[in-house]
């Protein structure tokens, strides 16, 4: 196996498991504030995640995607986070 995929997996299983610890807690606790509370970390680990495998794919990617297909790619995940801060500015 590719060591990328194998961090990239690991990355997102290291999510699910912070993602299913937070609701067990939130369970736990069962207070709308603190879950609350938990929620807002967790709404700082999610985009961090997502950087950290979408640029551990983009390295993997280097050598196999043209230049133009590199812009095409880093524009999507620019625009993915434009979309999230317009939706934040919203509410």
């Amino acid at each position: 196996m590719d060591k990328i995929v194998i961090g990239m997996a690991t990355l997102r299983f290291l999510s699910a498991t912070m993602e299913f610890s937070a609701a067990m807690l939130m369970l736990y606790f069962g207070r709308v504030e603190t879950a609350f509370k938990i929620n807002a970390t967790l709404a700082l680990v999610g985009p961090t995640i997502l950087l950290a495998v979408t640029s551990m794919g983009l390295l993997g990617l280097a050598g196999k995607v043209s230049p133009v297909g590199m812009v095409f790619i880093l524009a999507g995940v620019s625009l993915i986070f434009l979309g999230l801060s317009y939706l934040k500015n919203l509410t």
